[in-house]
Order: structure tokens, then C-alpha cells, then sequence
């Protein structure tokens, strides 16, 4: 093997992984936004944790967090919870990086 081959393999290792952290910390913050937004809501408990699974599964319908924000956005105005969508944003973009530093201590 060439060191030119050596080196490709290693940036596809480290592009690999770095796609699995980035999936996990998203993965990790629609969880921690849905017990954010469960709060928001008034739910504790066994339906707070279902309702940030639902969070979790709602990132899947498409690319990106806009899917997620759509869901949230639904639920805080179908209870009249009152959260701007600046809020909502906001609270995604410092979530993300509590989730990304959750996942780099876990290894």
C-alpha cells in the first residue's frame, strides 16, 4: 500500500466517524429537545420520554432539522404553548452542542 493510499484510507476512516458522531449528537439533541419541548408542554414522566421519542422519530421524515422544528412548532401552537420560533431555534442550536459534547465524553 502507497502512502497515498494510506492516507486516503485514513481521511475515509475519519470522515466515517465523523458522520457517526454528528448522527449521534443529532440523535442525542432531538432527545434532549423533546424533553425540553415535553416541559413546555406539561408532560412528565413515561409521556415525556414518549413524546421525545417522538422528537427522535420525526427527524427521519427528511433531511436536516427542519422537520423537527416543524413538529415542535405544531405542538407548541396545538397547546398555545408560547415559544417564538427564534426560541425554538435557539434552543436546538444549544441542545446540539450540549448533545455534541455528551457524545465526545461517551467516547
Amino acid at each position: 500500500m502507497t502512502t497515498f493510499d494510506k492516507r486516503e484510507e485514513a481521511f475515509e476512516k475519519k470522515f466515517a466517524h465523523d458522520e457517526e458522531l454528528q448522527f449521534k449528537a443529532g440523535a442525542r439533541r432531538n432527545k434532549l429537545l423533546g424533553l425540553w419541548a415535553a416541559e413546555k408542554l406539561g408532560l412528565t414522566g413515561d409521556k415525556a420520554a414518549e413524546y421525545a421519542k417522538s422528537v427522535v422519530a420525526a427527524d427521519f421524515e427528511e433531511a436536516g432539522d427542519e422537520d423537527v422544528f416543524r413538529k415542535i412548532r405544531a405542538d407548541f401552537d396545538a397547546a398555545s404553548v408560547a415559544q417564538s420560533d427564534h426560541q425554538i431555534r435557539r434552543a436546538m442550536e444549544e441542545l446540539m452542542a450540549e448533545a455534541i459534547e455528551q457524545v465526545k465524553k461517551s467516547g
